[in-house]
């Protein structure tokens, strides 16, 4: 077992979110920044390739957090945002983006990951592995895109 990530190998680079998740003070909220430039890009795909994105990202995130942290031997390791990132591309997902939504989207995010309501912390507590590092996520990306696109319809200006 290591301590430390080994970012020779590929698992743990990419569990990193590229290296972002080694930031020294709020490695979640550093790896969600650090996906920003993804969820910009991934706007202008069509929403199937977007949910192809999703997908791939989410998988690629179940084998790559499960692998570093079996390497580690820590469950679910502060420098693993593979997570984060797969969030917040669901929480971006099909909205039109700007500054200010950016700005909503990422505290939306960040602010569901870290207090954990329900059904996220039920997932966070009862799942395990890869799934359990990466499912709260996913479901705090789900239920942030949700309120986002309803921001988003009561404040169309915000678009603009």
């Amino acid at each position: 077992m290591k301590t430390a990530f080994d970012l020779t190998r590929w698992q743990h680079w990419l569990a990193t979110g590229l290296g972002s998740g080694l930031a020294p003070k709020a490695p979640g909220t550093v790896g969600s920044l650090a996906a920003l430039p993804l969820c910009v890009l991934a706007s202008g795909l069509a929403p199937i390739y977007g949910l192809a994105l999703i997908g791939l990202v989410s998988l690629l995130g179940i084998y790559v957090s499960h692998s570093t942290s079996k390497d580690l031997g820590v469950h679910d390791h502060g420098g693993i945002v593979i997570d984060e990132w797969a969030g917040m591309l669901i929480t971006f997902f099909a909205v039109p983006l700007s500054g200010p939504v950016l700005l909503i989207g990422f505290v939306l995010f960040r602010v569901l990951d870290i207090l954990k309501p329900w059904p996220i912390r039920w997932f966070d507590e009862n799942l395990h592995g890869g799934l359990g590092i990466m499912l709260d996520d996913l479901v705090a990306g789900v239920l942030a895109c949700a309120l986002l696109h309803s921001v988003v319809w009561l404040f169309p200006s915000l678009t603009l």
